[in-house]
C-alpha cells in the first residue's frame, strides 16, 4: 500500500509540474513591441499591434514600449530586450552594417525582417512667424532634428548633405522629441523642426491648429542625390491646417523588425495577425493604410524572419 500510495503521489506531482510548465510556457509567450515618442505614428501604430497580438496570439502578454525610435529600438532587438519593432529604412540598412557613426556599436546581425510597412515623409515645418520658407532660409535659424542618433536626425543629417549645408549653418540646433519642439515653437522659443513620420502626424496637427505655419520643400534634386532608400513624394495639400499647396519631400520607407531568438511560430503568428487585422491599425492611425502585403519584402535590407518567410509563402506573395 505505501508503495502503491507512493507512486500515485510522485504521478500526481508529475502531472503538476507538467501542468504548470504548460501553464508557465503559455505564460511565457511575452510580445514587448518598441515604437517611439508618444506623439509620433508609431505609437498609436504599437499599441494598437499590441492590443492586436492580445487578442489573436493565444497565452500572449503584449508590452508597448515609448522609445526614441529607430536606432534604439534595433540595439534593443539585437540584444533581446523586445520581440517586434518599427524603424526607418536607412535606420535598419545602418544597423546592419554596423554604422557606428549612426548609433550602432556594430553589426547586427541578430535582426531579422518581418515587413516592409509604410513610407515616413521628411515633414520640416517652420512657423511663419520665423520667415522661414525654404531649406536655404534655415540658415541662422534654430532647427530641431530629433533625438540624437534617432531615425528622424539621421534623415536630417542626409538631407543637410544633399542640400550642401550643415548644422553649423543653423542659429541653433535642438535636439527634442515631436511634441517638445512644438512646444518650443508655439512659444516662440524655436524656429522650425524636422519630423520623420506618416502623414498627419499628431505633433504637426497640434502646431498648425496653434500657430500659422510653412510647410518647407524638399526639392526633387536633392532628394535624387541622396539616392535610395530615399524616394521624392508629396506632401498633399490640405494635410494641415493653412497648408494650401502641395509640398514636395522625401520618403523612407518604414519596417517592422524582429530577432533571431524569437521562435519561427511567434514571427509567423505577428506577420499573419499583423495583415488580417489592417482595418484596426488604419483606426488607429491613417499612415497604415498605405501597408500592403504585397509590398511586405519591398527593399527589406536585413534576411526575412523564417516565420514570417513562411506567412508570404503561404499566402503566395513569395514564391
Amino acid at each position: 500500500m505505501l508503495r502503491l500510495g507512493t507512486k500515485l503521489v510522485a504521478a500526481g506531482a508529475v502531472a503538476l509540474t507538467i501542468g504548470l510548465s504548460t501553464v508557465t510556457a503559455k505564460a511565457q509567450e511575452f510580445i514587448n513591441v518598441l515604437t517611439g515618442g508618444t506623439s509620433g505614428v508609431y505609437y498609436p501604430l504599437g499599441v494598437a499591434l499590441s492590443e492586436i497580438y492580445g487578442q489573436s496570439i493565444e497565452g500572449a502578454r503584449t508590452q508597448v514600449q515609448a522609445t526614441k525610435a529607430s536606432v534604439e529600438n534595433l540595439n534593443l532587438l539585437q540584444q533581446g530586450k523586445g520581440e517586434i519593432g518599427f524603424t526607418l529604412g536607412d535606420s535598419l540598412k545602418l544597423g546592419w552594417e554596423g554604422d557606428t557613426e549612426a548609433g550602432f556599436p556594430g553589426k547586427l546581425d541578430k535582426l531579422r525582417g518581418i515587413a516592409a510597412i509604410y513610407p515616413n515623409y521628411i515633414q520640416i515645418v517652420a512657423s511663419q512667424d520665423s520667415g522661414v520658407k525654404s531649406l536655404a532660409d534655415l540658415k541662422g535659424k534654430s532647427l530641431s532634428v530629433g533625438a540624437p542618433a534617432s531615425g528622424t536626425e539621421l534623415n536630417a543629417r542626409a538631407i543637410f548633405e544633399a542640400a550642401g549645408m550643415k548644422y553649423e549653418d543653423l542659429g541653433k540646433v535642438e535636439y527634442l522629441p515631436f511634441a517638445e519642439s512644438v512646444e518650443l515653437i508655439k512659444n516662440r522659443q524655436l524656429d522650425a523642426t524636422l519630423q520623420s513620420a506618416g502623414l498627419g502626424v499628431a505633433s504637426i496637427r497640434d502646431l498648425a491648429t496653434s500657430v500659422p505655419i510653412n510647410v518647407v520643400a524638399v526639392p526633387e534634386e536633392i532628394v535624387a542625390k541622396i539616392g535610395a532608400p530615399y524616394i521624392s513624394v508629396t506632401i498633399p495639400a490640405g494635410t494641415y491646417e493653412g497648408q494650401s499647396a502641395d509640398v514636395a519631400t522625401a520618403a523612407v520607407g518604414n519596417f517592422l523588425v524582429s530577432h533571431e531568438g524569437v521562435s519561427e511560430e511567434t514571427a509567423y503568428k505577428m506577420t499573419k495577425a499583423l495583415f488580417e487585422n489592417l482595418d484596426k491599425l488604419a483606426a488607429a492611425h491613417a499612415a497604415a493604410k498605405a501597408i500592403k502585403v504585397e509590398n511586405a519584402m519591398e527593399g527589406m535590407p536585413v534576411p526575412l524572419h523564417p516565420g514570417a518567410e513562411r506567412y508570404y509563402r503561404e499566402v503566395g506573395v513569395l514564391k
